[in-house]
């Protein structure tokens, strides 16, 4: 990687910021666009360029100047609640925003991406584990607007010369082991944090919502993929388009899921104390199990998940969240 030059759109974020860290470290050319609304400035590795992809003629110049071997396309709004309230914000950012970014990588004869989606694409699960030939159907706003724009992607790759890799994330989860990166989102709608924050004395105890689902505890069942994996899988997908290949879709989970008392279990094993929690009502839509078939990815990618464990995921996430760098509770002084 040490010729390789990399515009991470949306890189001052939760994974763009690690998956900006580990393409540094490896040798890369790293600059960091982002406009800062919900990234964090400590988090940027590189340069960082402040600006929005909202802002087509910017973004030209950009792409234009930098002359980037690939972009790796992070940036978008994520909380499937608040695209339920306010549709139209999410359709502008994420849709929109794409546009513009695929037109002005056009602009600069930039032609090679590896695009953040989500399995929020493939809305409630009709067979497990999911795999990629499951039927698409998303039940937010959100989910519709990745979904849209994997479509978009799609025609790009067929008809307008793109090079472009879609990875499929489950549940990113955990942080950089040294400490240095992590999650810090406001608002926390992510179980393990929010878990980690009532540990800490920093919230109410968590509400467990639900426990008489059709599963092993009665707890619903998530697929949580440590972050580090996820930044393994963007190289490699950058290291496939590199060879030629025009790109493909995967998904990115570990094919087993653990469920929420399982993951209040693993905190109280490695914190050596209990989570509180409150039992609530089930929450609509939740369905009772996600998890992903990932032999694609494996097969295709050669990709191999080195977090496979539930306790060394909360302990890298444990360890950020006592002494976060920024956000909310960050140290200070």
């Amino acid at each position: 990687m040490t010729s390789l030059k990399v515009l991470m759109v949306g890189g001052a974020g939760y994974i763009g910021s690690i998956c900006a860290r580990v393409f540094a470290d490896a040798g890369a050319t790293v600059w960091t666009l982002d406009d800062l609304s919900t990234g964090h400035e400590e988090a940027v590795t590189g340069e960082l360029v402040h600006g929005s992809i909202l802002e087509r003629s910017f973004l030209i110049d950009l792409l234009k100047r930098l002359q980037p071997d690939a972009v790796m396309h992070f940036a978008a709004r994520s909380l499937v609640g608040e695209s339920v309230n306010h549709p139209l914000a999410y359709y502008d950012t994420n849709v929109r925003g794409t546009l513009n970014l695929l037109t002005a990588m056009q602009a600069a004869g930039v032609n090679r991406m590896v695009f953040s989606s989500t399995c929020a694409i493939y809305g409630p699960p009709r067979y497990l584990p999911i795999d990629e030939a499951h039927p698409i159907g998303p039940i937010s706003p959100y989910g519709d607007s990745k979904e849209m724009i994997e479509r978009i992607l799609s025609d790009c790759r067929a008809r307008e010369g793109f090079q472009i890799t879609t990875l499929r994330y489950f549940n990113a989860a955990g942080a950089m082991p040294d400490g240095s990166l992590g999650e810090a989102h406001d608002p926390e709608t992510h179980l393990i944090p929010l878990a980690l924050d009532a540990l800490l004395d920093r919230r109410p105890p968590l509400k467990l919502f639900g426990r008489d689902y059709d599963t092993r505890d009665g707890t619903c069942i998530r697929d949580y993929v440590h972050v580090l994996d996820l930044a393994e899988a963007h190289r490699l997908a950058l290291a496939r388009l590199l060879d030629g290949d025009p790109g493909a879709s995967y998904n990115l989970g570990t094919e087993r899921g653990t469920t929420v008392s399982e993951i209040l279990n693993a905190i109280a094993r490695v914190a050596g104390r209990p989570v509180p929690y409150k039992d609530a009502p089930r929450r609509p839509g939740d369905p009772p199990a996600l998890f992903a078939a990932s032999a694609k990815a494996r097969e295709e990618l050669g990709w191999r998940p080195a977090f496979t464990d539930i306790d060394d995921i909360i302990r890298t996430a444990l360890a950020w969240a006592q002494t976060p760098r920024y956000g909310r509770y960050a140290t200070k002084g």
